[in-house]
């Protein structure tokens, strides 16, 4: 499965939580420079499965870079879906921490770190709120504030769980755009869980359909986002439309005269 294009390669992947199979036997190569989106349902194992990739999560089977060698905290940065934000720390501070995986033992942060951290708060639009305590924005700010420190740390690969979930629709393809813009200019791999259909269709190369911890679809967004099958894994009639050359994901409108929804389309 592996070849040497690809940045990392779950093979056999498994994650058994308390009894229960949360993820089963996941075989998934992500591509160097590719942007792999994750979709499924509530509890489908996309987070688990970024966690196994993060070292975060214990699993059976591998996970390993191109070369064969267990992912490290410098060749890839997670974005956490629900992360934790320190009391008494500003902004500022918070972002550097992204610079922490290069330093040496008791190494200081240096000019370079510092000035990488201050480009990417510019690039997110953060720069007001440097000085601000990170535990005292809101969802949408704090959300940014985490995603410029994961940009931060300059890794290779980064894996977002659901990065916009707190943020605006402006905000979210402001976020969504700079990743994407790094991904083409400076060769970053993405691995992203996302919740929105549609927006995972307009920036992912590739999705990757997980079902009850079951990797049921693996392709690119006009073979996955096949409407029969994501109404059966989404427990609900959906419909797949082509509105200006882009995918579009839509709940299936109710038949006229009827309390039920429309079977699915696709066009």
């Amino acid at each position: 499965m592996s070849n040497t294009s690809d940045a990392l390669v779950c093979q056999g992947v498994t994650v058994v939580y308390r009894k229960r199979v949360v993820l089963s036997h996941i075989d998934l190569a992500v591509g160097a420079g590719e942007w792999l989106g994750l979709i499924g349902p509530n509890g489908a194992g996309k987070s688990t499965l970024l966690h196994s990739m993060a070292g975060l999560a214990d699993h059976s089977g591998t996970i390993s870079l191109s070369n064969g060698r267990t992912p490290t905290a410098t060749d890839l940065a997670l974005v956490p879906q629900t992360p934790l934000l320190p009391l008494g720390m500003s902004v500022a501070e918070y972002v550097l921490l992204g610079r922490t995986a290069h330093l040496g033992w008791l190494a200081r942060e240096s000019r370079a770190d510092h000035r990488i951290a201050s480009g990417v708060l510019r690039r997110l639009d953060l720069e007001r709120f440097a000085q601000r305590a990170v535990a005292s924005l809101s969802g949408g700010e704090a959300q940014r504030v985490v995603v410029a420190r994961a940009l931060a740390q300059e890794s290779p690969l980064l894996l977002l769980d659901e990065p916009t979930s707190a943020l605006d629709v402006g905000h979210q393809a402001a976020v969504l755009e700079l990743v994407d813009d790094l991904r083409r200019s400076d060769g970053l791999t993405v691995v992203a869980a996302m919740h929105d259909l549609t927006t995972a269709a307009r920036f992912a190369d590739r999705l990757a359909l997980l079902h009850e911890g079951v990797l049921i679809a693996n392709g690119v967004p006009h073979e996955v986002l096949d409407a029969s099958v994501l109404s059966q894994v989404y427990d609900t009639p959906l419909s797949v439309r082509t509105i200006d050359d882009e995918l579009v994901v839509l709940a299936s409108p109710r038949a006229k005269g009827s309390l039920e929804p429309a079977a699915p389309e696709s066009t």
